[in-house]
């Protein structure tokens, strides 16, 4: 089985020695699901992140998904969260060894990104169905981390000497986050990582979402990784983002003002995050920001 050095260079950056443990048994791993699932690998899918995922198909000729990650906390609450939404709006979840981080996942077919349509406004027509699909409340006694824990990362980052977004920044995202917080209806189940990557097409039923962090909060929340993301490629990115604001806020009766505010906290604890990865594109998310602000004034 051939794994790629930029993704083994993944695993051992972001899970140290116990990401190297993992791929020296990622192996026999995959070979030992494969028949204890009788399933027929067809290969792994061209864009590996942080798991190892495979085409697949069981003993009828279905197409799925195995999926094998490092296990931890994440990887758990992932399946639970898969568990929650049970095939509403999101891949459903078949098997699953939390114990071993691994996953069998009903395959979207063709399994087209949101990300390959070039039409801005049907983008963000499928988007809105799917963000509407998704919605869940908090199930009573649910494990789902909090939004809480997430903006843990901003004072994080006020103690990290660090210096490249500007504290004032930082102290509005601090406090915009209070505000949606303090204003909230009640956590409800949150994806977590909503963008075009992570919703594909299948013929059975249309845009689905992939790959749940799982977190519960707000749903404004829900929509600012799509907001922030795929913009690169636009000829004007800043009227792009005030469409998808308007549009969204329009569309699903949100109060433009919250979700900006919303935006504006989790954008730059995005930002973050990504100086702490060393993560280049950190200031094209903090760039937003700053457009998230003007929008606001």
């Amino acid at each position: 089985m051939q794994i790629s050095t930029e993704f083994q260079g993944k695993i051992t950056n972001a899970f140290g020695e116990s990401g190297k443990a993992w791929l020296e048994s990622l192996a026999s791993t995959v070979q030992t699901y494969l028949e204890k699932w009788e399933l027929t690998s067809e290969g792994p899918v061209s864009n590996l992140s942080y798991n190892y995922v495979i085409k697949v198909t069981d003993s009828v000729g279905t197409p799925l998904i195995l999926k094998l990650g490092v296990p931890n906390f994440d990887t758990s609450n992932e399946m639970a969260t898969l568990q929650l939404y049970n095939g509403d709006g999101c891949a459903k979840l078949l098997k699953s060894d939390s114990k071993n981080g691994v996953m069998l996942l009903e395959r979207l077919v063709p399994g087209k990104m949101l990300s390959a349509e070039t039409d801005e406004r049907v983008v963000l027509e499928n988007y809105i169905k799917v963000w509407k699909a998704i919605r869940k409340p908090l199930p009573d006694g649910a494990s789902t981390p909090s939004l809480v824990h997430w903006f843990r990362g901003l004072t994080n980052y006020r103690h990290s000497g660090d210096s490249q977004i500007k504290m004032e920044h930082v102290q509005l995202a601090e406090e915009y986050f209070k505000m949606v917080m303090d204003t909230s209806k009640g956590p409800e189940l949150l994806h977590g990582d909503l963008h075009h990557e992570n919703i594909l097409y299948a013929e059975q039923h249309g845009w689905m979402a992939i790959d749940p962090k799982g977190v519960a909060g707000d749903p404004y929340f829900d929509v600012v990784s799509f907001l922030v993301n795929q913009l690169d490629s636009k000829p004007n990115p800043k009227n792009i983002l005030k469409l998808r604001v308007d549009t969204i806020s329009d569309q699903l009766g949100l109060d433009r003002k919250r979700l900006l505010k919303a935006a504006i906290a989790l954008g730059t604890l995005y930002a973050c995050w990504g100086i702490e990865d060393s993560d280049p594109d950190w200031e094209k998310t903090y760039q937003c920001v700053k457009w998230f602000i003007d929008f606001l004034e």
